[in-house]
């Protein structure tokens, strides 16, 4: 079992102040596979003292010298690619061939590609030629970054990168119960050379280190991506320091699919949601399917999640593995009970386990057929494997259904019209939008509307997250 007590403070490798032991188990058998520490008060206040005295210089970096070591952190990184695909996998239980090719690489697209608009940005403009008044760009201060387990190297690279490149200091606080792959991160940026106390990583439980960063004064933002219900606590436990919170949270994105949509239509959509075990919070998991195409759509979607292998995660191959926790599992488990106990059609999978497992968290692929926007299993984010398909009749009516809900992060629709599907997607009331099972490109901004989330991570937008806007009168 790995021994992963320490924190990175300051440019070292430091034991907790007080032991506070965490096992980190393998989803895939339920038996642990390291261990770490929960932090505490002192270990924060610690790595909020390092990372503020970091500040004065480190925001005063050129961008040229930001540029260099964060492109050796991209080599570095590119080094030891494997060694992350395998901490993401035991971790989390993705299957080792997904955690490397969606993952890791996940990671990877987003240095490279903050390495461009850190070399694009502008930090200091004229506001004009008849105007006397300078814009600046200046870093807000020292950020706590709070990531998921469901993909820990893509939000970790989403935050921590566009915080040192707008010149800010940070306290990574990765998932308690998939911190490796975050600790392996903090090594490369060791290894890169960035100066003492500009990042440093406490691992620590929401309650615990979550709790104690959104509420520190000394820290000027929190970055957040979890569910809405943490978000909530995050944004309370800030407002009486008035620091900035960036929240990242749930959703339950519908998928439109007309009876003019393409032959792969709904399988497609099937595979989409049953990726990384359905837990993405942007996964389509209410299929809507227009009424004279309904029957075979049906079929469709039971077939190919009966085609879907679910194995443990070290194992190669097209499969998915377990999901990520006992209380993912017991969670999502009661949410499929949910749906049958309410009247839905259970047309695939269900609370057995998948042949053959009879240990770690795995949940079969499961289709719900004839459901209602009322049901549970409608309405809250089960994070798992786990379709519901809701018939209509029109547009106007598919697009109220998709509307209808607190969340606003991803919606897709499926259409060979193409005025259609933008008709569509300028109604659709979610940050992103995917026409066809088209995907965004790196650098595109990704966030959610009302209980989703604000702001946005990603490209120029998500480096302005972490910068102040000054108005300079006089300059001239």
């Amino acid at each position: 079992m790995l021994d992963k007590r320490n924190f990175y403070i300051n440019g070292q490798w430091t034991a907790p102040i007080k032991l506070n032991d965490f096992q980190v188990i393998n989803p895939s058998n339920e038996e642990p596979c390291a261990i770490v520490s929960l932090g505490g008060v002192a270990d924060v206040n610690s790595a909020v003292k390092a990372a503020k005295e970091a500040f004065s210089s480190w925001s005063q970096t050129s961008k040229d010298e930001k540029i260099s070591l964060i492109q050796k952190l991209y080599e570095i990184y590119k080094s030891r690619w494997s060694e992350m695909a395998e901490s993401i996998s035991l971790e989390m239980g993705a299957p080792i061939d997904w955690a490397s090719t969606a993952q890791t690489s996940s990671g990877a697209s987003h240095i490279k590609d903050f390495i461009k608009r850190l070399k694009e940005f502008k930090f200091e403009l004229s506001f004009g030629n008849e105007s006397d008044n300078y814009i600046a760009y200046e870093p807000i201060g020292v950020c706590g970054l709070i990531t998921p387990w469901n993909w820990p190297i893509n939000q970790i690279t989403l935050k921590v990168i566009p915080a040192l490149a707008a010149g800010c200091t940070m306290i990574l606080k990765p998932s308690e119960i998939a911190p490796l792959s975050g600790m392996l991160f903090a090594e490369m940026l060791d290894e890169s050379g960035f100066p003492p106390g500009v990042f440093n990583l406490v691992n620590g439980d929401g309650p615990g280190v979550g709790t104690q960063l959104s509420g520190h004064p000394d820290i000027d933002m929190v970055s957040f991506t979890g569910s809405t219900r943490a978000g909530k606590l995050i944004t309370k436990n800030a407002a009486d320091t008035i620091k900035r919170v960036c929240l990242e949270l749930g959703g339950k994105g519908g998928n439109i699919v007309f009876e003019d949509s393409h032959t792969e239509a709904v399988r497609e959509g099937v595979r989409n949601v049953m990726s990384n075990s359905g837990q993405s919070c942007d996964a389509p998991t209410r299929m809507l399917v227009q009424k004279s195409i309904y029957e075979r759509a049906v079929k469709e979607a039971a077939d190919e999640a009966n085609i879907i292998k679910v194995d443990v995660a070290e194992k190669k191959g097209d499969h998915i593995g377990p999901v990520v926790s006992k209380t993912q599992y017991d969670k999502i488990l009661n949410l499929i009970q949910s749906g049958i106990d309410e009247g839905a059609t259970l047309v695939a999978g269900g609370t057995d386990r998948p042949e053959g497992l009879n240990k770690g968290y795995f949940i079969k692929p499961t289709i719900f057929t004839d459901v209602s926007n009322n049901m549970r299993i409608a309405k809250e984010e089960i994070f798992g494997p786990v379709l519901s398909i809701i018939p209509f009749e029109d547009e106007e009516e598919a697009i109220s259904i998709v509307n209808a809900t607190s969340y606003g992060l991803g919606n897709y629709v499926q259409t060979q019209d193409k005025e259609k599907a933008r008709r569509v997607s300028r109604q659709f009331r979610s940050g992103g939008v995917y026409i066809n099972g088209k995907s965004s490109d790196p650098g595109t901004p990704f966030g959610g509307y009302r209980q989703s989330g604000n702001g946005r991570e990603g490209g120029t937008w998500g480096l302005e997250e972490y910068l102040e806007v000054k108005t300079i009168c006089g300059w001239k």
